[in-house]
């Protein structure tokens, strides 16, 4: 018995990094995989690999920041499993990295459109099935960076914050109806996206974090199964950390004194 069997889940950016590793993970724990990308290439290889595993899943490209993607994406849902059990709200983007005065007014609404459109649409037309069905659960992908200021990211960032606010509105407006609304703060996670960047600032990633490494895709997934299943029944409108201790770090400069004898 896998903890998803007989659910249905969309995950959208499952094309790669924590998407990917969340669409094969809920796969294997025997849920349907509806896997959203705008990459056709990157989806239909995750679909691939589920199939591979002996997992089912489907592909439906979309660009989450246009309604009639994401509309269309659950309507697929529906019309290939007859259902939707699990909103994984997971895709984003992070921008070009600058000083606030130095983002663009389309690099700004850019950033907007997929990482909070993107999960309000997701919501908006994946609640109605839901109730349809009886509940449900969803999940949206914020950031330790909606919970601490992150200098030259503050489009990102911004757009973290707003999914925790909408996560938690939601989540009440949810609750005694069977559908509960959770997110995930990911810390700096080895994704593509993250590894992309120069030798010397992953250093300084790991660097910055307690545990002294990067956070795995895998990891991240873990948690979202957990919030996927029944096993987090009575959790909702939770923000569930995965940052290798990045947000309760305060960066101490005192130093230890030894005791005198």
């Amino acid at each position: 018995m896998g903890r998803l069997d007989n659910k249905v889940a969309i995950i959208t950016g499952a094309g790669m990094g924590m998407g990917q590793a969340g669409a094969l993970l809920f796969a294997r724990e025997g849920a349907k995989i509806v896997v959203v990308d705008w990459d056709a290439a990157a989806g239909e290889e995750t679909v691939k690999m589920i199939k591979d595993s002996g997992g089912e899943a489907i592909f439906v490209k979309a660009d989450v920041s246009k309604a009639k993607d994401v509309e269309n994406a659950v309507k697929k849902t529906i019309e290939k499993y007859g259902k939707l059990n699990i909103m994984y709200n997971n895709a984003a983007i992070i921008g070009r990295p600058a000083f606030t005065e130095d983002v663009t007014e389309e690099e700004w609404d850019k950033v907007m459109s997929v990482n909070l459109k993107g999960v309000w649409l997701g919501m908006k037309y994946a609640i109605p099935e839901m109730l349809k069905g009886g509940g449900g659960t969803i999940i949206n992908t914020a950031s330790q960076c909606g919970e601490r200021a992150t200098r030259n990211l503050s489009p990102y960032c911004t757009t973290k914050g707003g999914v925790l606010a909408l996560t938690r509105i939601t989540a009440m407006e949810l609750a005694k109806k069977n559908i509960r609304v959770n997110a995930l703060n990911p810390g700096i996670i080895a994704t593509p996206m993250a590894l992309k960047s120069p030798p010397e600032e992953v250093k300084a990633f790991e660097a910055i974090i307690p545990q002294g490494r990067l956070g795995k895709p895998e990891e991240v997934a873990y948690a979202a199964l957990f919030l996927a299943s029944d096993e987090s029944s009575h959790v909702t409108g939770h923000a569930l950390v995965v940052d290798g201790g990045i947000e309760i770090d305060n960066h101490q400069v005192i130093k230890p004194v030894p005791l005198k004898k």
